[in-house]
């Protein structure tokens, strides 16, 4: 055994011209919450554990795209979705259309342990929360002032946002005034055909494995901006945006259609299994050979106390850290 290793996201995606200060402040929480994750397994808290514990805390803070902070629907709502995954067994709890829950990995993980079933969601979901007794609060507790400006662009450009991706203003050289045209820039990143200028962070996601070797893996997400109501993304489907078993654990962040059809988690693991690739390899191999022309990003870990992470965006906030010391928060390549 390798020992305990813990990473975390923050969302894949990111402009170069991400303000700094933006930057900063996203760094800060990694951080926070990376020590957090440190402390409780240096307490020999189990994988599970940890995965819900800093999970929770991630969606407790507004700097990212879930819980507090999660990007909006079509109607300006929010609609939450979570997952959790013991490695140990394979055992898994996932959420989906929650509008009142404080911390939807939390009922991901009474859905694991206190339900018969792996997956619930809106009604159901909401009902079983209340029947659990957890943290509910009113949905206008999740939606930031910042959110409500990014779902006007996005309704103005009549486009889903992937997140905070904001596109181009033009400026109207008839009028000399920004205009809501969107700039044809041939070699800017696109999605829904808008040019992306910038990107805060997004889906947040937890992977670790204890010092006992057992692996555990968590991720939370709001979706989408200006999304479809009942739209479902990867990050509560067990084997796209969240897997474990007895050799791994990953949590994927980025386009959320790509990463479903690729299922891509599950296929870190799967490329250990059936291929024979090390660990860093088979995370390097799906970033590189299974998502076509989405764009992702995934963490993960080893039960041999491997810490990996991939990403073929511009960059994905992420942090990590192994017992044996190292520790790494960061944005960039």
């Amino acid at each position: 055994m390798g020992g305990w290793a813990i990473a975390i996201h923050g969302g894949a995606g990111v402009d170069p011209n991400l303000p700094e200060e933006r930057q900063e402040e996203a760094k800060r929480v990694l951080a926070r919450c990376l020590q957090i994750g440190i402390d409780a397994l240096r307490a020999s808290v189990r994988a599970v554990d940890v995965v819900e514990i800093v999970v929770r805390e991630l969606e407790t803070d507004p700097v990212f795209n879930s819980g507090r902070g999660s990007a909006l629907t079509r109607k300006g709502t929010v609609e939450m979705e979570a997952s959790i995954m013991d490695g140990r067994g394979r055992r898994c709890g996932a959420v989906s259309g929650l509008t009142t829950v404080k911390n939807p990995v939390s009922l991901a993980r009474l859905v694991m342990e206190n339900s018969p079933h792996s997956y619930l969601a809106f009604d159901g979901a909401e009902d079983f929360a209340r029947e659990q007794g957890v943290e509910v609060v009113d949905n206008s507790y999740f939606i930031t002032e910042e959110n409500v400006g990014m779902l006007k662009l996005a309704k103005e450009a009549n486009s889903i946002m992937f997140d905070y991706r904001v596109p181009l203003p033009v400026v109207d050289t008839c009028s000399g005034s920004a205009g809501s045209i969107m700039a044809t820039v041939d070699d800017a990143l696109q999605m829904n055909g808008l040019p992306i200028s910038i990107y805060a962070p997004e889906t947040v996601g937890c992977v670790v494995v204890d010092s006992n070797g057992w692996c555990a893996a968590a991720t939370s997400t709001g979706g989408l901006m200006n999304k479809m109501n009942g739209r479902i993304g990867d990050s509560p489907l067990i084997g796209s945006g969240t897997y474990a078993c007895n050799l791994c654990a990953i949590s994927c962040t980025g386009e959320g259609e790509a990463i479903i059809r690729s299922t891509l988690a599950r296929d870190v693991a799967a490329v250990m299994e059936y291929k024979g690739l090390g660990f860093q390899e088979a995370v390097d191999f799906v970033i590189n050979e299974r998502l076509d022309e989405g764009k992702a990003g995934l963490i993960a870990v080893s039960r041999n106390g491997e810490v990996g992470y991939g990403f073929n965006t511009n960059g994905m906030f992420r942090g990590c850290a192994t017992e044996d010391g190292f520790m790494e928060v960061g944005i960039w390549e």
